[in-house]
């Protein structure tokens, strides 16, 4: 599956953006890095169970184990310490960050309800793109009837490109269903 990917990048997608960026050497165009999943869970602080569950969900749908991530500091208005458990995040890279993106751009988007396309404005001026996703339960290794709580979930998608335009395209070419 992830091979299908990486064979589309190295046969459509350099030749296209050679060609309309007009690199002169072929090291310039736009790679993916790695992609970040992190789920952000405020319960866990009064519930241990709650963060044990969302990173059985996030390692079945990363196919990797997460690292659970700490507070940097205390606040006060959200009874949080620092060092407190707040959330989970797993990096990807190489066949996995492909197998993933291909789920993600061919199996688990189409499953939103109403889905009309992904925003194309949520890159951050380096040529990364980062995408939120309400609920957990479009992909397809969750078992609905299994899911204790629905949960989003932020994805970020690391490029080499240089500006948001080379990292839209290079996306787009890769397959990433954005808004028309």
């Amino acid at each position: 599956m992830a091979s299908r990917l990486i064979e589309k990048y190295n046969n459509e997608v350099v030749n296209a953006l050679m060609e309309k960026f007009q690199y002169s050497n072929i090291m310039e165009v736009p790679k993916l890095e790695k992609v970040v999943i992190n789920m952000g869970i405020g319960e866990a602080r009064d519930n241990p169970k709650i963060l044990e569950s969302a990173v059985k969900e996030l390692e079945m749908i990363a196919g990797q184990k997460p690292v659970i991530t700490k507070a940097k500091k205390s606040i006060a208005n959200f009874k949080l310490r620092e060092g407190m458990s707040v959330g989970t995040k797993v990096t990807l890279r190489g066949d996995r960050m492909y197998h993933f993106l291909d789920k993600l751009m061919n199996i688990a988007l189409p499953r939103v309800r109403d889905f009309r396309g992904v925003n194309a404005t949520s890159f951050d001026g380096r040529g990364n793109y980062a995408l939120g996703i309400k609920e957990q339960l479009i992909f397809p290794e969750i078992e609905y009837d299994k899911v204790e709580a629905i949960r989003g979930l932020d994805i970020i998608i690391v490029t080499t490109a240089n500006t948001d335009e080379e990292a839209k395209e290079f996306l787009a070419l890769m397959g990433m269903p954005f808004k028309k």
